[in-house]
């Protein structure tokens, strides 16, 4: 299934957006996530199905000021 990561094209082949995410690297981090514009928190990220074409935004916390 093709989706998008911060702009980027991504073919995935899981189904959720728990397995994208450990797929790209993120499973163990700390990031909030977006999927076509709607936060989804960490607790649900499982059971959230991603289809054909979503854009998922992936945003890490930064320190400074």
């Amino acid at each position: 299934m093709k989706v998008q990561i911060n702009g980027d094209p991504v073919d995935m082949q899981g189904t959720t957006l728990a397995d994208l995410l450990e797929a790209e690297g993120f499973g163990g981090a700390k990031v909030a996530t977006a999927v076509n514009g709607e936060f989804v928190p960490a607790s649900l990220r499982a059971g959230h199905a991603l289809t054909e074409g979503d854009r998922i935004e992936v945003l890490a916390p930064m320190q400074g000021g």
